[in-house]
């Protein structure tokens, strides 16, 4: 079994879509990034890539690459999968923290994990998302930004 952990973290900005966990979610800001910069789902991808000692999303997904402007995360994140079982490891469990303070994320979390869950083809209770404010502390607190933590747990197929 491996065992690896992914942070991000993206600015707020306006004329960009919120794009958490490949759910759009309407704000007034958006998230800044090369990609659509889904701050979970980069989260959970440097996990699965620590997991196995490859790197990390900027080395798999590079931001200098014009390939992946305005990438959709969710095919990023089934690429890495696809690497993770070329690997000979499946995705045992995800759990995973959004830090933010607005807007509320907790309507759309069981979207996220259907969404992320399909991504891997792994079950849905497999996936675990909490979301979190920083307590009107920092940048996250400030709205400024917002920031994500994963754990993965890999298994040998």
């Amino acid at each position: 079994m491996r065992i690896g952990l992914g942070y991000d973290i993206h600015q707020l900005s306006k004329n960009r879509k919120f794009i958490i966990g490949g759910e759009t979610i309407p704000f007034e800001s958006g998230l800044l990034g090369h990609s659509d910069a889904d701050v979970l789902v980069h989260s959970i991808i440097d996990a699965l890539l620590g997991a196995l000692a490859l790197r990390d999303i900027g080395f798999h997904f590079p931001d200098t690459d014009e390939k992946y402007k305005d990438a959709n995360s969710m095919l990023l994140l089934k690429k890495t999968n696809e690497l993770i079982k070329d690997k000979g490891y499946k995705v045992i469990n995800i759990d995973s923290n959004i830090v933010c303070q607005k807007p509320k994320l907790s309507p759309f979390i069981d979207n996220m994990r259907k969404n992320i869950s399909t991504a891997l083809d792994i079950d849905f209770d497999c996936v675990s998302i909490k979301a979190k404010t920083n307590e009107k502390m920092d940048s996250i607190g400030d709205g400024k930004s917002v920031a994500s933590w994963a754990v993965v747990l890999l298994d040998k197929i």
